[in-house]
Order: structure tokens, then sequence, then C-alpha cells
């Protein structure tokens, strides 16, 4: 698994950007594949998420996780659930001791925030739809409802598509630009003509700066073309391959 710095040094916050290395799933989705809707065997699925779980040193029914959609929807959450029983939401906050807030991913950002002095902490699943739509700035202000503070969060981008592997149409960089006409520092054009690289990542941290998050960490990965590593959407698409893994990104508040 995979942590950063800035969060490592916040008091009583364990974090952790699981990578596919290790688990019990076979085939396409070898390795720790945590994602219940991704086809895989679900006794499987649910012995993999039992071993992140360990690795985080809590009990494998302290997870939860959701239904995510591409949307800004952010679930303020006090209790586990069953997953099968999970709500649509793409981001989760809490300010609950070892409730270990997880979000899955394939290509997408996972976002993780904490604010320790406050004890509230959130995880958010950011693609491009929802990074546009403001999930990252839902969940500031959720976690502003519970206590935190926007200035002393720190924020840690996981393991994402990047920019040298995110080719986008032409017509994709029009919204972004239509919100901010400085946005355009995250396209380049690729080697394909009429088309682009974009950086989510990069737009990520600048978005999280301009509303007051400025301790921003991110990872230096690319869950397309680490394929040993990471699982991949748009990898497995290219090769043809309908199903794919998550991997799984938590946080957890400790006593």
């Amino acid at each position: 698994m995979i942590t950063v710095s800035t969060l490592n040094e916040v008091s009583r916050v364990r974090h952790a950007f699981f990578t596919r290395s290790g688990g019990s799933s076979e085939g396409v989705y070898a390795g720790l594949n945590c994602g219940f809707g991704s086809g895989d065997d679900p006794v499987r699925v649910a012995s993999n998420r039992a071993v992140a779980m360990a690795r985080l040193e809590q009990g494998p029914n302290a997870l939860v996780t959701v239904r995510q959609e591409h949307t800004n929807t952010v679930l303020v959450v006090d209790k586990p659930f069953p997953h099968d029983q999970a709500p649509v939401a793409d981001a989760l906050v809490t300010k609950r001791v070892n409730l270990v807030l997880g979000v899955l991913t394939a290509d997408c950002a996972p976002v993780l925030l904490a604010d320790g002095r406050g004890r509230v902490v959130a995880a958010v699943h950011a693609g491009w739809r929802g990074a546009l739509a403001g999930v990252v700035d839902a969940a500031i202000v959720a976690m502003e409802g519970l206590g935190a503070k926007r200035a002393r969060i720190v924020a840690a981008i996981g393991p994402s598509i990047s920019r040298r592997s995110y080719e986008v149409g032409p017509e994709f960089p029009a919204p972004f630009l239509t919100e901010d006409a400085d946005n355009a520092e995250f396209f380049r054009e690729s080697p394909r003509a009429g088309r682009y690289l974009f950086d989510l990542p990069g737009y990520l941290a600048r978005r999280l700066a301009r509303i007051g998050v400025s301790d921003v960490a991110t990872t230096p990965c690319d869950t397309c073309i680490e394929a040993d590593r990471f699982y991949s959407y748009r990898r497995s698409v290219m090769a043809g391959d309908a199903a794919y893994g998550r991997q799984l990104s938590a946080i957890v508040l400790e006593p």
C-alpha cells in the first residue's frame, strides 16, 4: 500500500492507497480487488477487503464504501452499513473513530482529506465529472459542518490515470475552460490530431488550493501504465476486456 507524508504526519489518522498487490482474486481481477461491483467472486472480494482492513489494524466490518456514480453527493457517516445497502455518493465524511471510509478506483482519482485537530476525515472518488461538478468542494463543506477548518485540512490525491495516458476528445476541454480559462494549463495537445492529454490530479490539486486547502500532496503514479501495480478501466478497454478490478483507498480516525 502507498501512504503520503502529509497525511502520515496527522496525529491519530491512518490512511492507505492500496495497490492490486496481494489478495486472492484471479484472472483479470488478479490481486487485491476490493470492488463488489466488478463482477469478481464476492467471496474473494470480501476476503480482499478484510486483508486491507487488517493492514490498517481494523476489523473486517469497519470499512464503509458507497455506490459511486460520478456525482458530487457527499454522505456523512456515523456507523457502518452492509455494502449491498450502500447509497449513491462519491464522497464520505465522518467524525467517528475506527470507521474506515473507502473509495474504489480504476483510473479516477481517490482523494483523502483530514483535519487532525478537528477530528474529521473524508474520502472522495473524483473522476473528471465529479471533479468538475465540485465533489471535493462539497466534501470540504461537509467536513466544516462537522467542525473542520479548511485551513487545517490536509489532502492527498492518490494513484490515478496521469496526463501521459489520459487522452480525451476535442470536445472535452470546453466545460473546464468555461469554468476557468486558466484550466487550459491542464491540457496538452496529443500526438493524435485534434485530441488532448488531460491532467486530472493537477486539476484537482489546483482546485483544492483555490478553495483554501493548501496542503495537498499527489502520488507519482499512472494506473493505466502500471499494470503490475494497479487496475485500470482504460487499459482494460484498450485490451478488449469488459471486466476490471478496483483498488481501495481508505482513511480512518484512530482513538
